[in-house]
């Protein structure tokens, strides 16, 4: 009689592609390419949203974009940097600098720092115009 952690192993042996590792080939497949450079403050991440660096600003007169660099965009943001008043102010400003719903725009890193990242849902625009709306505003 064969004890359980053999079964497995023979199992494992006979199978050794899961259905997890399965999954993960086919949704290897699916992930669409990365359209900018890694160095570029606008570009699409790995699940098709668009990634933006951004050089955060609070407490200035009031909300513009100041320069767009490899580093990231800069934007300066009229709202105080407590309670998250500057990041709700920045994705208020930003959902209309590009013209998309507030909805459809989220900060996905830096919530406590001058440095963030704020995504775009996947299938609303491109990084292209994401960039081109980007540089119209530059004040």
């Amino acid at each position: 009689m064969l004890s359980r952690r053999t079964l497995t192993t023979l199992k494992n042996y006979t199978n050794p592609m899961s259905k997890k590792s399965k999954q993960a080939a086919k949704n290897a497949e699916k992930t669409p390419p990365v359209i900018a450079a890694s160095n570029d403050p606008v570009k699409m991440d790995k699940n098709g949203d668009i990634a933006i660096t951004i050089l955060a600003k609070p407490g200035a007169k009031m909300n513009s974009i100041t320069n767009i660099s490899l580093e990231g965009v800069g934007v300066q943001i009229s709202a105080p940097p407590t309670d998250g008043e500057a990041n709700a102010e920045l994705l208020k400003y930003l959902s209309k600098v590009l013209g998309v719903r507030k909805s459809d725009i989220s900060l996905d890193k830096g919530g406590k720092s001058r440095n963030k990242v704020v995504l775009v849902s996947k299938g609303v625009t491109t990084p292209t115009i994401v960039l081109e709306n980007l540089k119209k505003e530059i004040g």
